[in-house]
């Protein structure tokens, strides 16, 4: 899976003045339709109906070839179709291509403009809607990026070990014959064996053992700041604490043995360990919004909150999540025009909005229409205070 950082994102915020086409598209992960390819299918489609709208906006015929040559390597790629996630995101302007296929329900949306089209990507960047699943067995080792919704597996093969004789050796079964769990959970532990297979060195080939994992993992996370859930069973859980150096290491562990269940099973069970916790801020946020509401310390008018974005006031944005403003705002006077349709003109003020408090490290959430903290207004924002 093609992972999305912060650095991605400032890439795609950043290219500008071009002509520019974003795509999103729901894709499937197995099944039925990977065979019959419908997912290529699809993206065959929108990007025909991409071009012709460029065809419409006098963009010559070489500078759509030049734009939709990736895509149609793409779609010719049978490697890539066969293995996607929940929802595949292309970006495509003169000298520019970037492709993530993501753990996130897009809905389908073709997006040309001067500016690339991040706000479906917002819930990635919510540090409270995703996080990463790690499955952790002495004899293997799989990380999962995963949403409240969807899960899908990062490839570490080439970051980890995979089992703990790699690490210390394959001697150690010899070692160490016979190594039992007793107790509830797990949670006590005997080590029977000959010779040096006592518990102590045990431990210590885990430890050593979970350290490579760490060191391989950071690889991935350390630009990240969301949590790693650990599943695993109790007795281990205590051991890779002590050898994690990611901050972010959620606390409570998601128990058993990992192999007990297949990778949706493993993303119930760890929902049931994180899940009072994956929206917290959201709801925190939205609780105060509320709290302040009608005061100086909220905004609902768009012409008012650009403005405060630009000036770095914005805590918080809040935007429907199936809903647009088209318009256009100037930086240098801050005037707002707001337009009843997108026209080749204008561009969207969500999209700029998210775009820029994203940048400056405040918190976009997309919201339904009927959960909007001010349900008058397709844009709320709750401003920092002084």
């Amino acid at each position: 899976m093609s992972l999305i950082n912060e650095k991605d994102l400032q890439k795609l915020s950043n290219q500008e003045n071009k002509t520019c086409i974003s795509i999103f598209i729901p894709t499937q992960r197995g099944g039925k339709e990977v065979l019959e390819e419908k997912n290529k299918t699809h993206l065959k489609s929108l990007w025909k109906e991409g071009g012709n709208e460029l065809k419409k906006k006098d963009i010559s015929e070489e500078k759509i070839q030049e734009i939709g040559k990736p895509i149609e390597e793409l779609l010719n790629d049978k490697s890539f179709w066969r293995h996607q996630s929940d929802g595949l995101a292309i970006f495509a302007a003169e000298g520019f291509f970037e492709k993530y296929t993501l753990p996130v329900n897009f809905e389908t949306h073709t997006y040309i403009s001067n500016e690339f089209y991040i706000k479906p990507l917002v819930p990635m960047f919510s540090e409270d809607t995703r996080f990463y699943l790690l499955a952790l067995q002495l004899e293997d080792v799989v990380l999962y990026e995963a949403t409240k919704y969807s899960i899908g597996q990062v490839e570490v093969d080439d970051l980890t070990p995979s089992r703990l004789e790699e690490r210390v050796g394959f001697d150690y079964k010899q070692k160490h014959l016979d190594f039992r769990s007793q107790g509830a959970g797990g949670e006590k532990t005997i080590f029977h064996g000959h010779g040096s297979g006592s518990e102590e060195e045990r431990k210590e080939e885990i430890l050593k053992y979970f350290r490579a994992i760490d060191k391989g993992l950071d690889t991935i996370l350390h630009n990240e700041n969301v949590p790693l859930v650990v599943s695993t069973q109790d007795y281990l859980f205590p051991i890779y604490k002590d050898v994690n150096t990611y901050k972010h290491l959620f606390d409570k562990v998601v128990p058993g043995n990992p192999s007990d269940t297949d990778m949706f099973g493993l993303h119930e069970k760890a929902l049931q360990t994180v899940e009072p916790y994956l929206e917290k801020t959201k709801k925190d946020k939205m609780k105060k919004f509320e709290e302040l509401n009608n005061t100086e310390s909220t905004g609902t008018s768009v012409t008012d909150i650009l403005p405060a974005i630009q000036q770095g006031k914005v805590d918080t944005l809040f935007l429907e999540n199936r809903n647009e403003i088209w318009g256009t705002y100037n930086n240098d006077n801050m005037n707002v025009s707001i337009d009843n349709e997108q026209t080749s003109k204008n561009y969207s003020l969500m999209n700029w909005a998210a775009k820029e408090v994203l940048r400056q490290g405040g918190n976009v959430f997309l919201i339904p229409d009927a959960q909007m903290p001010d349900k008058n207004s397709k844009m709320n924002a709750l401003y920092r205070f002084n």
